[in-house]
This record gives C-alpha cells, structure tokens and sequence, in this order.
C-alpha cells in the first residue's frame, strides 16, 4: 500500500505564509520595540544600533520612580480573587442551568446571555455610585466586584457541562454522591480545559484592565499596574521612552513568562474548549 503523495507547494500557499509572518511581526513589533529601548540606553531608544550596549539602568530607574513591586501585589490579589470567585459562581450557575429545570430557567439563562451584549464602561457611572454607598471605593475588592459574576464564564462553563454524558451523572448517583459530589466528581474534572481556558482569558483580561480601575482607585496602595504604569507614563511626568518601555516589561512579565511556560497547555485548551 502505497501512501499518497505529498501535495506540491502552490502561489496560494506561499502568499498565506508570507501574509502570516507579516502580520505576526506586525503585531510583535511594539514589544520588540520595548525589548530594545528597555535594555538600552535613552540615546539609543531610536537609533538601532547592532553594538549599542545593555544595560539595566532602565529598571532599577522604574523601581525606583513608581512602585512597580506594589501595583503587582495589587494586581495579583486582584487577578486572583476575582478568578477564585468567578469559577464558584460559574460552575454553581453553569450547573444549575445544564442539568436543573425551573420555573423562568430559560428566561434566566437569556438574561445572563444579554450581559454579554452589554459593555461594562456604560455601567461605570452606576457601578461607581453602588459602591460608593457600600464605602468600596479605592479598593481591591472594588476593583473586582462588578466583575464577580461573568457572563461569559456562565455560558462557557454550561455548554461543557451540556455536552457531559448523562449516563456519567446516573452512574454517579448510583454510587451514592449527592449533587454537589455529582459536580465535584464528574462535572469539574470532565470540564478541566475548559476551566483552564476561560482562567486564561479572565486573567489577561483583568491584568490589562484599565478604565474601570483608573475610575475606582486613587492611591498607591490600590492601583493595579496598568493604572500605575498610566500615571507613570503621563507627558507631565517627563516621557524617557527607555525607561518607560523597562516599566511596561515589568508589568507584561509575568503573563509573557506564564505563556511561554505554558504554551502547550494554552493551546490544547482552547482546542479542547472549542471543539466541544
């Protein structure tokens, strides 16, 4: 048995991998920019020279002008509360939604759908007045309140479980597990890519977020690193493109360095989370 031919390279193939690379290098290039300057001093932040020597001045005079070591407390405590409450509350209504039916559950369900459709910088005025009378503003749990409860983890989280054998679930109860065990046990484990996808997506998007925490905070001790790295950057403050640029890897770090640990795992979960 012979095995098929390989297919021969066309014009068609080779414009897609040149377009590809175009537009990867297209979106790389400002954080290839930012790698140079960082590491290099202001003279050479745009004149590129191959000999230009290193240096990390850059850094040690970010740390030293803002404190960088601080927002990133605030960010991680932020990051972290706000995917730990996330994933409680989306499991627990994902779950109620796939396997339980109430009076108004679909009803609820589109409900939770709309939120979708609805930006969360219209409700900022609201969201800001709410927690100014529950005495939250300028702090961390401000920050994430309004973002405890997703909509789009809700939606995820069920059409995993939607697509979770039933006859997993009778085995399960047979076993003696109640529902909260069904969960647990079946559910959860069954759902892990899908899980590790939308953590993914949750943290990059409250590590980059900006509007909402430039609203709520107005101290050092709340900020989280983008809204320092603002305040940072501002033309009244002075603009030193290599210093800047050293303070912007520090607050990118750890997502790159997460990433290109993690890659493989990333990219499996998605498929997987896609897929299903």
């Amino acid at each position: 048995m012979t095995g098929s031919a390989p297919r021969a390279w066309s014009f068609h193939d080779a414009l897609e991998t040149v377009a590809a690379w175009a537009l990867a290098l297209l979106w790389i290039s400002p954080l290839l920019y930012a790698f140079w300057a960082a590491f290099h001093a202001s003279e050479y932040s745009i004149h590129f020279d191959i000999l230009a020597p290193l240096t990390l001045d850059n850094f040690r005079e970010a740390l030293s002008q803002a404190p960088f070591l601080r927002y990133g407390l605030n960010t991680f405590i932020l990051v972290t509360m706000l995917l730990a409450a996330q994933m409680v509350v989306g499991t627990l209504a994902a779950y109620a939604f796939a396997r339980y039916r109430f009076f108004g559950s679909d009803i609820a369900f589109a409900l939770v759908l709309v939120q979708l459709m609805i930006t969360p910088e219209i409700l900022i005025v609201e969201n800001y007045g709410t927690l100014a009378d529950m005495n939250l503003v300028d702090t961390i749990l401000g920050i994430g309140l309004p973002y405890m409860a997703s909509a789009f983890g809700i939606f995820l989280l069920r059409q995993a479980f939607k697509s979770t054998p039933k006859e997993l679930e009778d085995a399960a109860r047979l076993e003696g597990c109640g529902a909260f065990g069904i969960l647990m046990k079946v559910y959860v484990p069954l759902a892990r890519p899908t899980y590790l996808a939308y953590g993914l997506v949750s943290i990059s998007h409250h590590w980059n977020n900006f509007l909402w925490p430039l609203v709520i905070t107005n101290s050092v001790e709340t900020r989280p690193l983008t809204v320092g790295l603002g305040v940072f950057g501002a033309p009244e403050s002075g603009v030193d493109w290599s210093i800047i640029s050293a303070a912007t890897l520090l607050s990118v770090a750890p997502l790159l360095i997460a990433f290109l640990l993690f890659q493989r795992q990333f990219v499996q979960s998605f498929m997987h989370a896609g897929i299903k």
